[in-house]
């Protein structure tokens, strides 16, 4: 008997998808979505392929199918709800933004040498044990390919990041709107060179953005950027 897992992020972004369909006009990698540095961290994406794992609705990677000329965005994200949406929204932007329901580290594994830059703005990386899914990154980006993401520099109550890499469960609802549990890695800065580094990355930097907005649910974020190893 098959187990079908609940859709966690059913109910994730939207009331905001039920009055604002626009193409977002910027890309923020910090926490609250409001300053802090934009697309630019990606370099110059004309003609090239980018991937955006853990997109969501697809907001971040419109905004770069529609701005800055890529040959290709592939917005990937594993909830039927999800997908749903990110096509509601912005399937007007195929063929430069291709809106791919999977889970990041089966699409990767499927991918090999396909992309130029991957992305993730607390997305996959957050969700997916990095032991699993930066292997598949460094697989799927073509030597010396870009990897970036942004992810929470310490945990929204507060409490200081993992020293190791380990999950915690932290708060979600069912589709039903019951209360469940999903696993969030939060890690310190060492650990997120340490496993990307044995991963296959190399010329790996970490910045700390502080975050901007005040109240219980913020956090300071960590903005992660790395290249893949030029194959020997």
């Amino acid at each position: 008997m098959t187990t079908i897992s609940p859709d966690l992020w059913h109910h994730y972004g939207r009331t905001r998808a039920e009055h604002d369909r626009a193409v977002p006009e910027t890309f923020r990698w910090i926490w609250g979505q409001d300053s802090g540095p934009g697309p630019e961290v990606l370099g110059d994406l004309s003609a090239r392929v980018v991937g955006d794992l853990g997109a969501g609705a697809a907001r971040h990677a419109a905004h770069l199918a529609a701005y800055h000329e890529p040959a290709r965005v592939v917005a990937v994200d594993a909830s039927p709800a999800q997908y749903e949406m990110a096509t509601g929204l912005f399937g007007h932007l195929a063929p430069r933004l291709r809106i791919a329901r999977s889970d990041a580290v089966s699409h990767l594994n499927a991918t090999a040498d396909t992309y130029d830059v991957l992305y993730s703005v607390f997305g996959a990386l957050d969700f997916t044990d990095p032991r699993e899914l930066l292997p598949a990154a460094a697989s799927a980006l073509k030597p010396g390919g870009l990897l970036a993401f942004s992810t929470l520099a310490h945990y929204l109550n507060g409490s200081v990041a993992q020293p190791d890499v380990v999950g915690t469960d932290v708060p979600a609802k069912t589709p039903e709107g019951e209360a469940t549990w999903m696993r969030r890695w939060v890690l310190q800065e060492q650990v997120w060179v340490k496993v990307l580094d044995e991963a296959g990355f190399t010329q790996i930097t970490i910045d700390v953005l502080p975050s901007t907005l005040p109240g219980p649910r913020t956090a300071d974020t960590l903005l992660v950027t790395a290249v893949r190893k030029q194959d020997p």
